[in-house]
């Protein structure tokens, strides 16, 4: 990972970190290297990372699982307050991802938000270029395939979840997402007697 890669990861984890509650319940789907870990881990109640790829060194207070979402994940474990999938989510085919939400729907607590982190496809030509002059590592380039941002809010409202919050950041070339459950709303709008 070079020091370009590490600055937008940071990045993302900047944006996301202010909607994740204080002492929650986390799960981070494509934790990477486990940084969004790292930093809440040991001020969480449960943090559970998920990755295909290996974390090299143990995080302590985390739980790190090697293995693709849903499928690897452990029976059992949730709720969680937080569910996070930074960078992570266009790297499913479009097929997999209802799967994957429907599966982050089952896990979040009622009152959880998932926090979802999305290039802008305008962002892979750029990162092409940055790879080619080694700048970034380009993990997982490969697997981008130009996934609209737009498609994110109905995918996960056929789960059930609703967009709470959908702003750009990294000048523009990325998304940042939040569901949550549905709210139903205790006031109604007057009618005429």
């Amino acid at each position: 990972m070079t020091w370009l890669d590490r600055l937008l990861r940071d990045w993302r984890i900047r944006a996301a970190r202010r909607w994740i509650p204080p002492n929650a319940r986390i799960l981070d789907i494509g934790c990477g290297d486990g940084a969004l870990l790292r930093a809440f881990g040991p001020k969480s109640a449960c943090a559970i990372g998920i990755d295909p790829t290996p974390v090299q060194t143990p995080i302590p207070g985390v739980r790190l699982i090697q293995g693709s979402f849903p499928s690897d994940l452990p029976a059992g474990i949730g709720p969680f307050d937080a569910i996070t999938m930074l960078a992570t989510l266009e790297h499913f085919p479009e097929t997999e991802q209802p799967r994957a939400v429907a599966a982050c729907a089952e896990l979040l607590d009622r009152e959880g938000v998932v926090i979802v982190s999305l290039p802008s496809p305008r962002v892979d030509p750029i990162l092409d270029a940055l790879r080619a002059l080694r700048l970034i590592d380009g993990m997982a380039l490969e697997e981008h395939y130009g996934f609209d941002p737009r498609k994110t809010p109905p995918l996960f409202a056929a789960a059930g979840l609703e967009c709470a919050a959908w702003r750009t950041f990294q000048l523009g070339l990325n998304h940042l997402f939040v569901f949550r459950f549905a709210r139903i709303s205790s006031s109604f709008p007057a009618t005429a007697a």
